[in-house]
């Protein structure tokens, strides 16, 4: 994929133009984050505190009674967003593991398979693990090809 930046002191407004043989995934995503580029900014909350960190230090999002936990490496927080709003505005780095699970690829350390349920996701100097089900294997396996390519 090619990236050019063309800049122009006469332009008012600025403006991104995205040409493309066929919107795939990743063609999407980036569309998806510039539409949200203001909307980026999450607050997390712990008790009655908000945090405000950076979007990349979380490991995963799943659905916890009813709410919405962001973990990290070391907590969790809660998030006042759906899952599926999540899932058009944070960055390509995550995807939908499950129907209760939105994963931070760059985080992924290991997977072990179970070829008769679902496979468990490990991740870099943590503990944590989250499971990806069966429907969503094959576009994780893709996504963390992708990545290697990028």
């Amino acid at each position: 994929m090619k990236v050019l930046i063309e800049e122009d002191n006469q332009i008012v407004d600025d403006e991104i133009i995205i040409k493309c043989n066929k919107k795939n995934y990743i063609i999407n995503k980036i569309e998806n984050y510039i539409k949200n580029m203001n909307k980026n900014n999450l607050i997390f909350y712990k008790n009655e505190t908000q945090y405000f960190f950076d979007i990349n230090d979380i490991l995963f999002f799943e659905t916890i009674d009813n709410s919405i936990s962001a973990h990290t490496i070391n907590d969790i927080y809660i998030v006042k967003y759906k899952l599926y709003e999540l899932e058009n505005i944070l960055p390509i780095n995550f995807i939908r593991i499950s129907k209760s699970a939105i994963v931070n690829i760059n985080h992924i350390y290991a997977i072990d398979k179970n070829i008769t349920s679902s496979s468990l996701i490990k991740f870099n100097k943590s503990y944590k693990q989250v499971y990806v089900s069966r429907l969503y294997n094959k576009s994780l396996k893709e996504r963390l090809k992708e990545r290697m390519k990028i």
